[in-house]
């Protein structure tokens, strides 16, 4: 900031803390005015007080018009309409205006804006883009400093705030900061150049650097060492993020994978593979035009560094077409498919990616952004395959709230399922809880309880929890029952004392059809119920994970820790073979 010169219009505490903070940024103080109500604060005055002779300037400029000719940042703390459009346009090029007295700024928005193309601007409103405000800093600065029992708030820990609070406006934005401000698409430029109030990030990145910078100066009492461990005690806090979702992030940071991203052009899928590399949890590869996505990321201001982009219809891939091709082929013979056939069904983004991981080109695949799941669904059959000794494949979602976490299936594949597909779900269920490391307690559902209706699916669920009954006599499920039931175990025990799930808490709900179980889950999550993961495939024999067309970001980076844990299990399976 060496060669910056600025206008400062107020001389309150404010503007003197602001002013010294410049300076500790490297701003020279012969480069800054400072102006109050009788003008520019010379050494020329002899009204000045202590704290403002600091601030006096030796130039030869008495009012806020001159000053501001030449300019490249103002800075006002002041009163409403003290700024003209023509003092912004004697500034320099790109200039800065930060008009901060509330409610009304030194000049409009809208003034400002007219003014000229080039303005960067800034006001404490919140109607207007860039919204300078306290509680950027403040609450996450205490937050920071009352954590390691700082004896004082320094230079140090402020700079270190600004510092963050900057750097944070530079990263992607999360969906839940768009959606509370109304907007799409928020990316750093002239309209976002300090992160929203309601961003939940500040609270890590703010209280984390204050809380570091306090030790480091010394003015600390009490030491932090896992800084890690304190970032998730701030998340806690928040209700921002959860446990196991955590757990999740770290295991798949452990040993990260190749995810290949069908949708690669689709802004939330780039923005999630960006994400998913920069959290160190994949090496992503997307699937789409690379022009389209090289002018997208500039577009979101995303750094393709480290994602690899395969555009699958190009000529420089024809030999990988026709090696899948045969492949398929060869797999699918007795079913009709032929080479011919094949090497055109490659051209279709989920064939080439399922392909990928078939072949050991990537260890995972996200899809379903654009495409109908039944289309993948079937894909999915042809290239990947059920796992041996069953008839299906299925979908959970997980949902982690304040009742702890909750398993839900089938939420995605099989519309009315036979008592055989009820079993496979059931099952695959089962195996799918036990590997996010909970011991499953399962519910089977139903509009009856217990035998009371004995047509229809009931008759299904009734007959499932039969078999699975008879072929495992320790598997902790019973049905079918009604959903209250399911979650109330007082009700249950006290109701139905014969039940194999007595004294226990549910934790795996199994649905009788599609219809109860999407409606349910996709309730759940619109009504905040907590955290959901999903869908969530179980039953195909290596990783292929969906999404779909509302998935946002936080959605797709989840359900891509979850592909990557996913595949470092099954490249584990196989090493043990």
């Amino acid at each position: 900031m060496e060669d910056i010169r600025i206008v400062v219009n107020g001389a309150g505490a404010s503007a003197s803390s602001c002013t010294r903070l410049y300076m500790e940024l490297g701003a020279k103080r012969e480069n800054i005015v400072m102006c109050d109500s009788k003008g520019v604060i010379s050494v020329r005055r002899t009204d000045l007080n202590r704290e403002k002779q600091f601030f006096a300037t030796e130039r030869e400029v008495n009012t806020l018009a001159e000053a501001m000719a030449g300019a490249d940042m103002f800075l006002g703390l002041s009163v409403a309409d003290v700024l003209t459009p023509e003092m912004v346009q004697s500034m320099n090029d790109r200039p800065i205006v930060f008009a901060l007295a509330n409610p009304n700024p030194e000049i409009s928005y809208e003034k400002a804006k007219a003014s000229r193309p080039d303005l960067i601007f800034a006001t404490g409103r919140s109607d207007y883009p860039n919204q300078i405000n306290n509680v950027l800093g403040f609450p996450y600065i205490f937050r920071g400093a009352l954590d390691v029992r700082a004896t004082t708030i320094n230079e140090a820990m402020k700079l270190a705030a600004v510092k963050a609070i900057a750097s944070l406006a530079k990263e992607s934005v999360p969906d839940v900061v768009n959606a509370a401000y109304g907007l799409t698409q928020l990316t750093y430029g002239q309209d976002y150049l300090i992160p929203k109030p309601m961003d939940p990030r500040l609270l890590t990145w703010v209280s984390i650097a204050v809380a570091r910078a306090a030790i480091a100066s010394g003015v600390a009492r009490k030491a932090i060492t896992d800084w890690e461990e304190y970032k998730n005690h701030l998340q806690d806090l928040m209700g921002y993020d959860n446990k196991l979702v955590r757990q999740f992030t770290e295991a798949a940071r452990q040993d990260p994978k190749r995810v290949v991203f069908a949708e690669g052009s689709h802004p939330n899928m780039l923005k999630a593979a960006a994400t998913a590399r920069d959290e160190g949890i994949c090496y992503p590869i997307l699937l789409g035009n690379d022009e389209r996505i090289a002018k997208l990321a500039i577009e979101l201001h995303i750094d393709l560094e480290g994602i690899e982009i395969v555009n699958l219809r190009h000529d420089n891939e024809m030999e990988r077409r026709k090696k899948y091709a045969k492949i398929l082929a060869g797999k699918r013979a007795r079913e009709g498919v032929t080479v011919d056939e094949a090497v055109d069904k490659m051209f279709e983004r989920n064939y080439f990616g399922m392909m990928m991981v078939e072949t050991g080109d990537a260890d995972a695949f996200i899809t379903g952004l654009y495409t109908k799941y039944s289309n993948t669904i079937q894909v999915a059959k042809e290239v990947i395959g059920i796992r041996e000794g069953y008839n299906t494949f299925a979908a959970m979602h997980i949902l982690s709230g304040k009742r702890g976490t909750l398993f839900l299936a089938d939420t995605l594949i099989n519309r009315s399922p036979s008592t055989n597909i009820l079993t496979d779900v059931a099952k695959l269920t089962c195996e799918a809880v036990q590997f996010f490391a909970h011991e499953p307690v399962v519910a089977m559902l139903s509009y009856s309880n217990f035998g009371s209706d004995t047509e229809g699916s009931p008759a299904r669920v009734h007959e499932a929890i039969r078999t699975l009954q008879e072929s495992f006599p320790d598997m902790a499920i019973d049905g079918e029952m009604q959903v209250n039931f399911a979650l109330d175990r007082h009700l249950r025990d006290s109701k139905y004392p014969f039940t194999r799930l007595y004294g226990k808490d549910v934790n795996t709900l199994v649905f009788p059809n599609l219809t109860s179980a999407n409606i349910a889950q996709k309730m759940l999550q619109e009504t905040g119920s907590g955290e959901m993961i999903g869908p969530i495939q179980v039953g195909l024999k290596k990783p292929v994970h969906f999404t779909d067309i509302e998935s946002s970001v936080r959605d797709i980076v989840n359900i891509t820790t979850v592909a990557v844990i996913d595949a470092i299990v099954h490249r584990k399976r196989m090493q043990a073979r």
